[in-house]
């Protein structure tokens, strides 16, 4: 292969793989990775921070999202009349004061992936992942899915003129995420089983069925979500944070930024490492417990929360999420849907708001900081990785039937000036 050619690597044997091969994981059975030859793409584009911060690049006329702005260092071969986006990334830092207090961090961000086009982090992915499958010359592209995979599966495969399939486990899916899937035009299947069998249905479907499947477990779709990482250090003035929190699932977002610390500290862009803290729902929390017994081993769980899109019982990106731990002395923490649902009432009455699998994140800060972890004066940034909107029931159930502290119920009154006089002064 040229010296300045991207490439499939093996992250345990180290074989490598032409791009053009269409292949997830290696002969000797684990994960591939998308490896750069980061000098010479540094050399021959002069990449520095200031070209990131001053890039002006336009894909069908229109300003390039916060993925392509890094494509040198996501896709550098790719010619740009190929690009499929929908002007992904660029998403908000926000600060609030309520929700700092709250939990005790002075300097907290939460970066909101939610607010991408069709509401959550999966965008980033979704359009480096089908950007190639259509390089490639794909008919079909697949998914197993809680919901926001196929959300995204479904836009970018319309935008792309593919054909798209996603696999749902039934019962398990929240009504928003479910009805941008019809409503873009995959084909939707309900599977009597849980996402991880949908997933093996998937891989299947690849080997057997020449369907390309968008899961984590296509490298291409790390290779996207590796800018939210990226964009944040941008937006925080290239100051590295001391922790990075997000939630885990599949583990493809932990895979990812890893990647992208690793990648920026080698070509020089940042001098330290951040520590990750990975947060999962405690009904859906194999990767807490293998943290615990020190990595020794997966054990997969039978999947329940509420949290819908971290309802995952075998993450598939399990050995490169260690692999992102051991690079960033990271930690893995539980919480209950209880604790979830509080840190949702929280973000959500600031005026934020996301759905309740990013929310694991909040009540994961708060959750560090009580025991001592997290620590007042350092710099966290939170990861909110789906819209509000994305599962409403959980809000309507939360304010109308279940009578929770935070709860802001519907008020019946009569249609007079008198009946909303007496309820502006209760509010006063």
């Amino acid at each position: 292969m040229k010296k300045n050619s991207s490439l499939l690597k093996c992250i345990s044997c180290g074989k490598e793989y032409r791009f053009s091969e269409i292949r997830f994981t290696c002969t000797c059975g684990s994960l591939l990775d998308v490896v750069h030859n980061l000098e010479e793409l540094k050399k021959s584009f002069s990449l520095s921070r200031k070209f990131f911060e001053e890039r002006q690049f336009k894909i069908n006329g229109q300003p390039a999202g916060g993925v392509w702005r890094f494509k040198e260092l996501v896709l550098p071969e790719i010619a740009e009349e190929k690009i499929i986006s929908k002007q992904e990334g660029n998403t908000r830092l926000y600060r609030s004061k309520k929700i700092s207090q709250w939990l005790s961090v002075e300097n907290l961000f939460l970066k909101h992936e939610g607010e991408n086009p069709t509401g959550s982090f999966k965008d980033r992915g979704m359009t480096v992942a089908v950007t190639q499958a259509k390089t490639l010359n794909v008919k079909a592209v697949t998914c197993a899915s809680t919901g926001n995979t196929s959300a995204s599966l479904a836009a970018y495969a319309s935008e792309a003129e593919m054909a798209g399939l996603v696999l749902i486990p039934k019962g398990n899916v929240a009504v928003g995420k479910i009805s941008q899937a019809l409503a873009y035009g995959a084909k939707t299947l309900v599977v009597n089983g849980d996402f991880d069998v949908c997933m093996e249905l998937v891989r299947n479907a690849q080997e057997k069925l020449n369907a390309y499947p968008l899961n984590s477990i296509n490298p291409f779709r790390l290779e996207g979500q590796k800018t939210i990482i990226w964009e944040t250090l941008m937006q925080l003035g290239w100051k590295v944070p001391d922790w990075f929190v997000f939630p885990g699932g599949n583990l493809g977002n932990t895979s990812a930024f890893g990647k992208a610390l690793r990648e920026f500290q080698q070509l020089g862009f940042i001098d330290r490492m951040p520590r990750f803290a990975v947060i999962q729902a405690r009904g859906a929390s194999p990767f807490y417990e293998a943290f615990k017994n020190g990595f020794e081993n997966l054990i997969p769980q039978k999947a329940e929360t509420i949290a819908t899109a971290i309802r995952i019982g075998n993450p598939a990106n399990y050995s490169k999420a260690v692999r992102s731990l051991q690079w960033t002395n990271g930690i893995v923490e539980s919480v209950s849907d209880e604790e979830i649902l509080e840190a949702k009432a929280h973000v959500d009455s600031a005026g934020i708001g996301a759905e309740p699998s990013s929310c694991a994140t909040v009540a994961g800060i708060r959750k560090l900081v009580e025991n001592g972890t997290l620590k007042y004066n350092e710099t966290v940034v939170g990861i909110l990785t789906g819209n509000i909107l994305k599962d409403p029931q959980i809000i309507v159930d939360y304010h109308l039937k279940n009578h929770h502290a935070l709860a802001n119920p519907l008020v019946e009154i009569e249609a007079s000036l008198d009946a909303l006089r007496n309820i502006l002064e209760l509010q006063e």
